[in-house]
């Protein structure tokens, strides 16, 4: 047998080992290989990376500095970077990746489509659903890609870095919510209740993040009026955001995570 055709053989055995492993069910697939160290390591230290931002927050709020708007956006903007950086440290391969860019895609065009409505967008639903079905890190990843992304439509500034932070910290807790089972029964059903109350508060979470930043940043001194008056000009949009998070989970939840399930279970790509 010639070279050629030894080597020819070789690569259709390989194919066939590849295409058998991709179609067989996900007990039968050898386990992944595992994350180089720093990645595991990372994704240790991701919760205490989102909490700096909050801690920065109250300790700013306290101290009152001078530049509290500037200091803010510094430790924000090193979470993010640091939040990257484990993320790549993990060595995501292309079948990981190409389902997180997918759903960042789609939340970047939702956000621009209902753009004539303002706050009724769907970032923060997708989020949830990139966290609920490809892991707490990859929640993380389409939120502030999505937040990216769409701000190329809508104006980057200084307030890019905290809407990153705020859409990827929703879809973070999506994750770890749908870790909890907060989201589905044992039998695979869709608790419908809890997925709209667990919306609506998240698009609450992202409100406290951002208006707790305009407060605390730009609001000087801070009193109690203007705490009121901020919150009260902000309410309307972000009770409009919270809906909107529960409308698009209930419509799109289900018939989403049900076909992003099957692709994460044949490429184990959940992370």
């Amino acid at each position: 047998m010639s070279t050629t055709d030894r080597k020819h053989r070789g690569e259709q055995a390989e194919a066939g080992r590849d295409g058998a492993a991709a179609t067989a069910p996900a007990h039968a697939r050898p386990p992944r290989p595992h994350a180089p160290a720093r990645g595991r390591r990372a994704r240790l230290l991701d919760p205490l990376a989102l909490a700096a931002v909050p801690a920065c927050m109250a300790a700013t709020a306290l101290l009152a500095p001078d530049q509290a708007a500037l200091i803010m956006l510094a430790v924000v903007v090193l979470t993010l970077a640091l939040f990257f950086a484990g993320y790549e440290a993990d060595r995501p391969g292309l079948r990981q990746i190409m389902p997180t860019v997918v759903l960042a895609a789609f939340a970047a065009a939702g956000r621009i489509l209902f753009a004539p409505i303002p706050d009724f967008k769907p970032v923060s639903a997708i989020a949830i659903i990139a966290g609920a079905t490809l892991g707490r890190r990859n929640g993380f990843v389409v939120g502030s890609l999505a937040a990216l992304t769409s701000n190329f439509f809508f104006g980057q500034g200084m307030w890019t870095p905290w809407q990153m932070y705020a859409w990827g910290l929703v879809g973070y807790l999506g994750g770890v919510l749908a870790d909890a089972g907060a989201f589905t029964r044992a039998d695979g059903s869709v608790r419908n209740g809890a997925l709209i109350a667990c919306g609506a508060a998240s698009a609450l979470v992202y409100a406290v993040v951002i208006d707790a930043y305009d407060i605390i940043g730009f609001l000087h001194p801070i009193t109690v009026a203007g705490v009121i008056a901020r919150l009260a000009a902000a309410l309307p949009f972000d009770l409009t955001h919270a809906a909107a998070t529960a409308l698009f989970l209930r419509v799109l939840y289900a018939p989403w995570t049900r076909r992003i399930d099957r692709v994460v279970r044949k490429y184990a790509l959940r992370g």
